[in-house]
């Protein structure tokens, strides 16, 4: 029964912590907003950043996946002997 209600716990703080987290929409009227024109105001600079490629972080991180995943391929076809026995 602890373990539910401990699970039931950490559910609810999770989903309420990522439920406030979310950043709020810039205000319509640019009230608030440091001098600065809102995104879609006329005579608004573009926002950068907007193209930014992610085909770099991407095949790193698959390649270090089909890395990983022949090492345990490798692994499983060819056990190291254990010198002890």
């Amino acid at each position: 029964m602890k373990k539910i209600i401990k699970t039931a716990t950490i559910i609810t703080i999770l989903s309420f912590t990522s439920a406030l987290s979310n950043a709020q929409p810039p205000h319509p009227g640019g009230g608030n907003s440091g001098g600065l024109s809102p995104v879609g105001a006329p005579g608004a600079s573009p926002v950068s950043g907007g193209g930014a490629p992610i085909n770099g972080g991407l095949t790193v991180l698959l390649a270090l996946g089909l890395i990983y995943e022949i090492s345990k391929y490798v692994e499983h076809k060819h056990p190291k002997s254990n010198p002890s026995s």
